[in-house]
């Protein structure tokens, strides 16, 4: 999502919704492969027609593409920071009364008490079942 951003703030106002589309036929193709191909096609458009859009996409480098690595299960929950940036805004939202917290050790056990008591929720990853997978293939 946020590469994304990114692109559409480099871009021009007309070519929004085409940067957008072009950019969801990579981060959406069937493999990795497909996802490369998608890239390629969108930085040959864009060097010509806006490259400042272009070198942003280039910026990302392989690193855009990592979630192919994994089980196509966990593609949804790893193509987004939704359940990273829910956490982050519970949290906050639970110590906006508190005017600042004296050390990070501080916020940690806060952060922890409020995981424990199941104040803050974390959402569960999609594809969690195949995490014994993605573990052989890392190995």
């Amino acid at each position: 999502m946020h590469k994304l951003r990114n692109l559409l703030a480099q871009a021009p106002q007309h070519a929004l919704e085409a940067v957008h589309e072009e950019y969801n036929r990579i981060i959406y193709a069937a493999n990795r492969a497909a996802a490369e191909r998608a890239r390629d096609s969108f930085l040959a458009k864009w060097k010509k027609l806006c490259p400042s859009v272009a070198a942003s996409l280039e910026e990302a480098g392989e690193e855009l593409l990592t979630f192919y690595s994994f089980p196509a299960s966990q593609h949804k929950s790893l193509r987004t920071t939704n359940a990273i940036e829910r956490l982050r805004e519970e949290f906050r939202r639970r110590i906006k009364t508190q005017a600042s917290l004296p050390s990070e050790k501080a916020a940690l056990l806060l952060f922890f008490g409020l995981f424990a008591s199941g104040q803050v929720k974390m959402r569960r990853i999609e594809g969690w079942c195949d995490l014994g997978e993605t573990a052989a293939v890392a190995a």
